[in-house]
């Protein structure tokens, strides 16, 4: 559904994308993650058509953005960031307004509204005027008018921005249960977000792609997948770090507590060792009384930072 091919945009001297290139299939909801001025808005503008690439192709649909943008558009809902919509319109006012912009009248414009209305929980506001909405109601307004048109294809930028616990959750299973048939992208800054929402993720810095796989995928790229921590009883902390320090499959072990009848350790594992940590050290304790054994899947955040951040977090290793 949307194909973008070396995609570049220059501001000047500034180059914001630097050539990314992927590809979202339908029943595919793609997290679009990256720090404060990597390029999501950016590269999301120019998926929508509403900034040209300085270099590159997008196609969505199969039709060519820029050769032959109206029928690209027709495909695409949008929710740009800070979502903007006029301030003297009330919601069902605006939510028409939208409708029609997209070729809808007469009844089937009346069930677009109230379908949107219904999926974004706007029955409350319905009457009032967009500038006296909280930021919230706000933001969900907007994004109702990226969905009046039920599109095979939506850009979301931020889509939770602003809303409080159980909006984001509410706002996240839409999207979730959307994706079952459309092709999504959505950039976030909340981690949890691509656990709860995601098929697969991109992590983009400096207008490049630096990670591209599932939350999985991504995870095991954390130096804490397939850590191991452990906590025994019976033993002094000094003999547990040395026997677990000196597994072969283990690439250093970190004391996190040592009480008077107990230690809990850490134990990361060398690169390529697919699991053997968590048998080696169930054999290296046994015999001793375990209160507790887990392996790390890998955190998201270390992912992240680790990424865009490489000097910070060696930085902190040390």
């Amino acid at each position: 559904m949307i194909k973008v091919q070396n995609l570049v945009k220059t501001f000047g001297p500034k180059r914001a994308v630097d050539g990314i290139s992927f590809s979202v299939e339908r029943g595919e909801v793609l997290g679009f993650l990256g720090p404060n001025g990597a390029g999501k808005s950016t590269s999301m503008r120019m998926i929508t058509g509403f900034i040209p690439p300085t270099e590159g192709s997008i196609s969505v649909g199969g039709f060519d953005m820029v050769e032959n943008p109206i029928p690209a558009k027709r495909l695409i809902g949008y929710l740009p960031e800070n979502a903007p919509a006029y301030p003297d319109m009330t919601v069902y006012g605006f939510l028409s307004f939208t409708a029609e912009i997209r070729g809808l009248a007469g009844d089937a414009r009346k069930r677009a509204v109230n379908r949107a209305v219904e999926m974004c929980f706007l029955e409350a506001v319905l009457h009032q005027s967009v500038d006296t909405l909280s930021k919230g109601y706000r933001h969900r307004t907007c994004f109702a008018q990226s969905i009046i048109h039920d599109p095979d294809v939506l850009i979301l930028d931020e889509p939770t921005d602003g809303l409080d616990p159980n909006q984001k959750h509410e706002v996240r299973t839409l999207i979730r249960k959307m994706g079952e048939k459309k092709a999504i992208i959505f950039s976030t800054h909340i981690l949890e977000e691509v656990d709860a929402v995601c098929s697969r993720a991109i992590i983009i810095d400096r207008g490049r792609i630096v990670a591209n796989g599932t939350p999985q995928q991504l995870r095991q790229k954390s130096d804490w997948a397939g850590a191991v921590t452990v906590r025994v009883s019976g033993v002094s902390a000094a003999e547990a770090m040395q026997k677990l320090a000196a597994l072969p499959s283990a690439k250093r072990a970190v004391l996190l507590k040592e009480e008077a009848t107990s230690a809990t350790v850490r134990i990361m594992p060398k690169p390529g060792v697919n699991g053997a940590l968590t048998q080696n050290v169930a054999d290296a304790v046994r015999g001793w009384r375990i209160e507790e054994l887990h392996t790390e899947e890998g955190r998201l955040d270390e992912v992240f930072r680790s990424i865009t951040m490489p000097d910070t977090v060696k930085g902190e290793a040390k």
